[in-house]
């Protein structure tokens, strides 16, 4: 499915961040719940004004699926070549634009797999168990080093970008949407079944973003991991393919049951894709908005010694909207010299190092930014060599480490075997499942259920 975005979405009916974090709650409340199928029922009625390139015929499904794999890796191929060729990067022009793209994506991606979430309950039914596979897969089956969610918030954290402050309700859509359809599975399960086979398909952006993360230093294994997870011959694709048939109705109305299929297949095309996200990245209207977010808590914190054209640092801060014209001025008096190494720069050596006057007070997002503004033309193209995604073996947890896993242990002692599968469940559901006890609840049901 292309996974191109249309201006389409609900971000002006509902405030899409506050029904997103209602539904990140352990047991979102009925009101919430409310919300999400308002949410949803708007989604669908946009999803329904979008094109469909599904196949008419269910049983052609898995060719189109391979097709469209064949027409993926030829185009990638394609783009191997041209970089050979010296061709520069397709969508990352800096580190901080790659890193942009890593917080941007983040609400979708902190919520990976949380569309299957409500297929947990029927996992004794053959219909659904490659979308229970998928959903435990996407979890890791409780391997924190496989767990897609704890994956992307150490990536998250290991460059400064988990702040997620200043995002836009448009950047939540897609996240609410698998939320929705997770904890609404009852009522949506065709879409789900549909969402479920357009999320899966191999898009071109993810192989090529993939690519270019490792060029810039940055470790792409989180998106490596879903290029072969996802492959149409064994992987999730596959598996899409088979619960969409598994599912088919023997008795009713099938072609109702295709329609809700397509309309929650085209679910994937609204709010804010990843080649829209990398489109819109501009440099120092990202850059201003940090300092403007950072202009509003490092008030009056400057001492006054120090003027620039005619103003403290502190009067600098103290009022909205100067922040452009604050570079503008430090650019003027030399304290920033732009397409030049950073180094050259007195504004820069005081933010980076550990014996710099400012150290700590911007993150390794936030001096990017700044770094890479700075250093404008004189940036040449660094191919930085591809990191090799190291397994993180996790120690085993000792004294009060292990408290959590410990009291779960002792709980489900009490339980029986119908409750012990309905508290794993629940330590699994998307708010959960990447925590020490999710992570317990995940391989004590992959190891019981399978």
């Amino acid at each position: 499915m292309t996974t191109t975005s249309s201006p389409l979405s609900a971000v002006d009916c509902h405030p899409v961040r506050d029904t997103y974090d209602a539904l990140m709650q352990p047991a979102p409340s009925t009101a919430a719940l409310a919300r999400a199928g308002d949410f949803l029922d708007t989604q669908l009625a946009l999803a329904e004004r979008l094109p469909c390139d599904l196949p008419s015929d269910p049983l052609r499904l898995l060719e189109w699926v391979r097709t469209g794999a064949k027409r993926t890796t030829e185009a990638y191929s394609t783009y191997l070549q041209e970089r050979r060729q010296g061709a520069p990067r397709r969508y990352f022009g800096s580190r901080a634009h790659a890193l942009y793209f890593l917080r941007a994506v983040a609400p979708t991606k902190l919520v990976d797999g949380a569309w299957l979430y409500g297929v947990l309950p029927h996992w004794q039914d053959l219909r659904f168990r490659p979308l229970v596979q998928t959903y435990l897969e996407e979890l890791g089956n409780g391997v924190p080093a496989q767990n897609h969610v704890v994956l992307y918030r150490r990536l998250l954290a290991e460059n400064g970008c988990d702040d997620l402050t200043g995002l836009s309700d448009a950047h939540y859509v897609q996240g609410t949407q698998q939320l929705a359809l997770g904890h609404l599975a009852e009522r949506y399960l065709p879409e789900l079944i549909g969402y479920n086979l357009g999320y899966e398909q191999l898009p071109l952006h993810l192989l090529i973003s993939t690519y270019e993360l490792g060029e810039l230093g940055l470790d792409p294994y989180y998106f490596q991991l879903h290029v072969t997870i996802d492959n149409a011959g064994s992987g999730h694709a596959q598996q899409a393919v088979q619960a969409l048939q598994d599912n088919l109705p023997v008795v009713g109305d099938r072609q109702e049951f295709l329609r809700r299929v397509s309309l929650g297949y085209r679910l994937n095309d609204l709010g804010l894709g990843s080649t829209k996200v990398i489109a819109e990245f501009d440099l120092e209207r990202e850059l201003l908005a940090m300092l403007e977010r950072k202009r509003q808590v490092a008030g009056r914190v400057h001492s006054d010694h120090c003027r620039i054209d005619g103003r403290t640092v502190n009067q600098w801060l103290a009022v909205p909207g100067r922040m452009s014209g604050f570079l503008s001025a430090l650019q003027a008096h030399g304290w920033v010299r732009r397409n030049r190494d950073p180094r050259d720069s007195q504004f820069w050596n005081l933010i980076d190092g550990q014996r710099a006057a400012m150290f700590g007070v911007f993150n390794p997002y936030e001096r990017q930014l700044l770094h890479d503004w700075i250093a404008g033309d004189w940036q040449a193209e660094q191919g930085a060599d591809r990191p090799s995604h190291a397994q993180i073996e996790e120690p085993p947890a000792q004294g009060d480490f292990a408290s959590e896993t410990r009291a779960l242990l002792c709980e489900l002692e009490d339980l029986s075997i119908r409750k012990r599968s309905e508290r794993l469940i629940q330590l699994m559901s998307p708010a959960l499942h990447h925590s020490p006890a999710g992570l317990l609840a995940t391989r004590l049901f992959a190891a019981s259920h399978h």
